[in-house]
């Protein structure tokens, strides 16, 4: 039995074994803005306070220590400041983000049930069920019943005039 080494066609590439976006064990990726710069200054606020202390009562190469954290816990702070400033423009006024992944969703599977909608987007079941119900009282949606299930569509006509529209454009 031989064993043959395998060659990866593009290697990952680590910094000494951490991610680029790894700070102190946190996924930055995974965090809000909010959360980026209250963690940044989580961790600022208490290095330039003991840096204070370290240089007007203690000795000062105790600032050597801890202020290498300096640097990620700012760039972190320049990171989740630039994302709220993105973040604030960019915010659907009406608030209807769901309601249009809900349709998006609708318009790419068909039909759906509450539970299949909640597991096409972000909304909970209950979300997505008061969304499509609200949907269908109000006439925008078709409703099937099959097996004990309530099944939801777009109406037929509206189907194929946004078929009609794909084709266009």
């Amino acid at each position: 039995m031989s064993i043959e080494k395998r060659q990866d066609p593009a290697p990952e590439r680590r910094h000494h074994g951490r991610d680029e976006d790894d700070f102190f064990g946190l996924d930055v990726r995974s965090m809000s803005p909010r959360a980026q710069v209250v963690t940044s200054l989580a961790v600022l606020i208490p290095v330039v306070v003991g840096a204070t202390l370290a240089l007007t009562f203690g000795p000062w190469w105790l600032i050597f220590v801890f202020g290498w954290m300096v640097f990620p816990a700012s760039s972190l702070l320049v990171r989740g400041i630039a994302g709220l400033s993105e973040g604030s423009g960019s915010k659907p006024l009406t608030g209807n983000g769901g309601e249009r992944e809900l349709l998006g969703a609708l318009r790419e599977q068909g039909e759906l049930t509450s539970a299949q909608a909640a597991m096409e987007t972000s909304l909970s079941v209950a979300e997505a069920d008061a969304m499509l119900k609200g949907l269908a009282s109000g006439g925008h949606l078709d409703v099937r019943v099959r097996g004990g299930g309530l099944f939801y569509a777009l109406w037929e006509h509206e189907r194929g005039e946004s078929r009609e529209l794909r084709g266009r454009g």
